[in-house]
C-alpha cells in the first residue's frame, strides 16, 4: 500500500480555510472546590498524539486524574468531566475544564485557538463566549448544542452541527501535529491532505 511520511504539521493549510468557513472546535471537561486555583498555561499543551485516544479526539487530564477523565469519555451516557481535563481534536483548538463555578455559561469550560509549530505551541486566544476560532467558528455555540449529558463535548451522534472534514481528514492533521514525531500517513489520509490543500489554493485565488 501506497504510504508517505509528513514531517510537518498541515497548520498553515488549515489556517488558509479561513475564508471557507470551516469550523471544528473541540473540548475538556469539570472539577472541584479544591481545584479553584488551577490555572492552565501554554507549557500544558504538546504533541496531540502523547494523550488518551478515544473515538478519533485526544483527552488527559492536567490535575493527572485521567481515570475519571476516561470514565466520562468512554461513557455511553454522559456525564461531567472532571477539574483539568484537556480534549483536542485537532492541533490548533482545544478545551479544558475548568473549576466549578469558573463560567456557568460554558458549563466551566474553557476554549483555545492555538498556535503550533515545531516543538512550539502559542496560544492564539483563549475564553468562553469570546472565543472565534481561526476557521470563523465561536467555540461556544457550536457546544452549546450538544445535548446536556454530554457535557457540551460534539461528537457525530451528540446534536451539534456536523463537522466539513472527514476522518481521514482529522486523522491526517492529528499525525501530522509538528510538536510530534514524523508518521507515516495511510493513501487515504495523504490524499485527504491533498484535497484540503486544493481546497486551501482555491480559497487564497
Amino acid at each position: 500500500m501506497f504510504r508517505k511520511t509528513f514531517r510537518k504539521s498541515p497548520s498553515a493549510l488549515v489556517a488558509g480555510l479561513v475564508s471557507t468557513g470551516m469550523a471544528f472546535c473541540l473540548i475538556s471537561a469539570t472539577s472541584s472546590a479544591q481545584d479553584a486555583g488551577f490555572e492552565p498555561s501554554v507549557d500544558d499543551f504538546s504533541c496531540i498524539r502523547d494523550m488518551e485516544p478515544v473515538r478519533g479526539f485526544f483527552v488527559t487530564n492536567l490535575l493527572g486524574d485521567i481515570e475519571a477523565t476516561l470514565e466520562v469519555a468512554n461513557s455511553e451516557i454522559g456525564g461531567t468531566y472532571p477539574t483539568g481535563s484537556l480534549i483536542q481534536l485537532v492541533p490548533t483548538e482545544a478545551m479544558i475544564k475548568r473549576e466549578p463555578g469558573y463560567n456557568p455559561q460554558t458549563n466551566d469550560w474553557e476554549f483555545f485557538e492555538l498556535d503550533v509549530s515545531n516543538g512550539e505551541t502559542h496560544i492564539r486566544v483563549r475564553g468562553s463566549d469570546e472565543v472565534v476560532n481561526q476557521f470563523g467558528g465561536n467555540c461556544l455555540e457550536c457546544h452549546a448544542r450538544a445535548e446536556p449529558q454530554w457535557d457540551m463535548v460534539c461528537e457525530q451522534d451528540h446534536g451539534c452541527d456536523p463537522l466539513p472534514l472527514t476522518p481521514a481528514m482529522l486523522s491526517a492533521i492529528q499525525k501530522t501535529d509538528p510538536r510530534c514525531e514524523a508518521t507515516e500517513l495511510t493513501e487515504e489520509e495523504a490524499q485527504a491532505l491533498q484535497f484540503l490543500a486544493a481546497i486551501r489554493a482555491a480559497s487564497e485565488n
